[in-house]
């Protein structure tokens, strides 16, 4: 069973922090060969941060980068402060929330040089390619790296170049390539600029020799990354790697004991520092030592625990294997249904995975590396061929030289004879042939003049009737062309008038549904409460029934005229918050949204079990405001898609909106009603808007709001 456990072994003990880790020095963040007062201000600012960064302080880290983005003006600044919240959620395993931080960092990629620029975004496709190979998407992981290796060769970064290079190696061992992954790892031991680079290849060569059932060169190669983490300062990361290794090859050895005990060890430390990919692995082989050893009910606990983790942060090729030990668990317990539901389930995540990485471009990218990497090879043959031939040549040349020597001597004497006698001969030809060569050329010049004559006069006859067919012909395209932009013209009109249409008759029904609401609510005031009131008033106005009873008829009617009040307000909160889960009504919203128009809509939300338990009335405020951006955006947008995350991190909500409609210019704009109906709302929550638009560039609208209990102004 440990077999179909390696690949995903593998592919968690390659994915060690020495690939890339952001250094605060000039060699390693891009910056500006001129800099202003500014700019030399924020630059200390962001050498700062990655210094916490360093320090492995990742909460301290998103707090950080948060401020820089709010007070930072240079595109410098801009460009690492989203690299920092791309590295802070790449620590975490929150994967599209790192993917978004890197895009947008690329987006200020505008200014410095080409290989400042260059530097930066090689930085960027590197957090790309390790985010990809978590998600389990390895081919989307492949592309990233190749394209870094593209960059990296143009501009000479031989550093860069080995840390991609030191990626596409796991990779290619993830992909169960291991002869082209040892070669690269081989290359990377070459480079001594980078110790990390050095022991991370020590660790994923012996993993490659364990998979090849080769346990003392894999230990050997594991001695190695050891002795050199003792020399270097304290890596956590790497020694739970080591330490996880080391179990792997007892199990295979069949020492379970001291496997269970590297493999707790191992966890540990991987929890001490919340290494959770590293953390899953672990309890995952556990689970599959408890098997052997026939203990299938702990085995099947942790085993779930692991899928729980694994489909929590959407690890795709983790939850593959642990639905294949669980089909064998469930095999062995003799449960067939349950073992075909796990089969099931596996295929429905390679299907996924296979879905998402298929792309052209990726092979592309790969036969350019090879025939890069096959060029270099075969330019040193070249070379060295070269030289023998040359060596060759040489001795043959010199050989040929003497033998012409010997033959020059020999035929010198007798030219000496020839050449008189044919000098004389010489001489009374060439008089001949003179003077026949001069009645040639005196005919041949005449001929050539007659045909360029004629040539010239048909060229002449033809070329006025060929002008006047071409200014026909040039009016008439141009008379075409008009046409044709008039007819796309009013085609798009048409098109956008009935899209207009549609949507306005979605927002119309929403506001009829509202009005009949408040119809409702207004009678209810009316006959209810109203008539109650009216009742108290009169018995209040009235004196000769003043008994006993009076006051306790009175206070009963007051109590039945505040409980319907009470019913009344509580009325007004929709149903759908108390009897679903705020998550899927906002799915529902968002899908019925796509359905109803012309846009293309997508809703992410991380981690969706907190964000349920949210307070009611937070969650109330939350749909409203995302109503209020989706009207904006169907109202003046002209929109074709928008995107739309929720992140709950450190109790705050983060709510991030993209459309790609014609944007606005945020600095000139002034706040419409729908905006200063957002920050009215905002306000009384203690949130903070973010509005990133350009024109033709499509909105971004970022919203933070604490998680703090929020009192219903309506409650009763």
């Amino acid at each position: 069973m440990l077999k179909s456990l390696q690949p995903i072994i593998l592919h968690v003990l390659l994915l060690l922090p020495f690939v890339l880790v952001a250094q605060a020095n000039d060699n390693n963040i891009p910056a500006f060969t001129k800099i202003s007062a500014l700019q030399a201000k924020e630059k200390e600012l962001i050498s700062k941060a990655f210094k916490v960064l360093n320090s492995n302080d990742d909460k301290k880290v998103a707090k950080i980068a948060h401020n820089l983005l709010k007070t930072v003006k240079t595109e410098y600044a801009k460009f690492n402060a989203n690299l920092l919240l791309a590295y802070y959620y790449k620590n975490r395993t929150l994967i599209d929330s790192s993917n978004f931080y890197v895009r947008k960092s690329l987006q200020h990629q505008r200014h410095g040089n080409d290989s400042l620029k260059t530097r930066g975004k090689i930085l960027a496709y590197n957090i790309l390619a390790i985010n990809y190979k978590n998600k389990g998407l390895l081919e989307e992981s492949k592309k990233w790296h190749l394209k870094g290796i593209a960059e990296t060769d143009e501009y000479k970064e031989t550093d860069l170049y080995y840390k991609h290079t030191h990626g596409l190696a796991r990779t290619y061992a993830d992909l169960g390539d291991y002869a082209q992954a040892l070669k690269l790892f081989e290359e990377c031991l070459t480079y001594k600029g980078d110790p990390e680079i050095i022991y991370g290849s020590y660790i994923n060569i012996s993993s490659i020799h364990s998979l090849l059932k080769d346990y003392g060169t894999s230990n050997k190669y594991l001695k190695k990354a050891s002795q050199l983490l003792k020399e270097d300062s304290y890596k956590a990361q790497a020694l739970a790697v080591i330490t996880l290794n080391l179990g792997m090859n007892y199990q295979e050895m069949g020492e379970y004991e001291k496997a269970i005990t590297h493999y707790k060890q191992a966890e540990k430390i991987a929890d001490d520092h919340e290494l959770q990919q590293i953390a899953l692995i672990t309890r995952n082989n556990l689970g599959d030592i408890l098997t052997l050893m026939g203990n299938y009910k702990d085995a099947e606990l942790i085993l779930s625990l692991a899928l729980y983790n694994a489909i929590e942060l959407g690890l795709l090729s983790n939850q593959m294997t642990i639905y294949e030990n669980l089909k064998d668990i469930a095999i062995k317990r003799k449960d067939y249904k349950t073992a075909l539901s796990f089969v099931t389930k596996y295929f429905n995540v390679k299907d996924s995975i296979n879905l998402l990485q298929k792309d052209e471009e990726i092979n592309e990218l790969e036969i350019k590396f090879q025939t890069l990497q096959k060029e270099k090879e075969i330019k040193l043959l070249q070379a060295i061929n070269s030289n023998r031939k040359l060596e060759l040549r040489n001795q043959e040349e010199s050989i040929k030289n003497l033998v012409l020597q010997q033959e020059i001597e020999k035929k010198e004497n007798e030219n000496n004879l020839l050449e008189i006698k044919n000098t004389t001969e010489k001489i009374q030809s060439e008089n001949i042939i003179l003077k026949k060569d001069g009645e040639i050329l005196h005919a041949e010049t005449m001929r050539q003049k007659s045909i360029k004559n004629i040539m010239l006069y048909s060229f002449l006859i033809l070329l006025i009737p060929v002008i006047g067919l071409l200014i026909i012909y040039y009016q008439k395209l141009q008379t075409q062309s008009e046409l044709n932009k008039k007819q796309k013209e009013i085609s798009q009109e048409k098109i956008t008038s009935i899209i207009k249409d549609q949507e306005l008759k979605v927002i119309k029904a929403s506001i009829k549904g509202q009005d009949k609401e408040r119809k409702r609510i207004a009678q209810e005031l009316h006959d209810s409460i109203g008539g109650n009131l009216a009742a108290i008033k009169i018995q209040l106005n009235n004196p000769i029934n003043k008994n006993e009873n009076y006051l306790k008829t009175i206070n009963t009617q007051i109590d039945d005229t505040y409980e319907q009040v009470r019913n009344l307000s509580h009325n007004l909160i929709p149903k759908k918050f108390s009897k679903n889960n705020f998550c899927d009504v906002l799915e529902e919203y968002i899908s019925n949204i796509g359905g109803a128009s012309s846009l293309t809509t997508s809703f992410i939300v991380y981690p969706r079990k907190e964000i349920d338990f949210l307070e009611e009335n937070l969650q109330i405020e939350i749909f409203k405001i995302i109503q209020e951006l989706i009207t904006n955006t169907i109202k003046h947008a002209k929109a074709t898609s928008i995107e739309l995350q929720i992140n709950l991190v450190d109790d705050i909500v983060s709510i991030l909106f993209e459309d790609n409609g014609v944007g606005f210019d945020a600095s000139e704009n002034s706040d419409g009603i729908g905006f200063r109906n957002i920050k009215s709302r905002l306000h009384t929550i203690s949130g903070i808007l973010y509005i990133d638009s350009r024109i033709k560039r499509g909105t971004i609208i970022n919203i933070e709001i604490p998680n703090l209990v929020i009192t219903n102004t309506h409650e009763v």
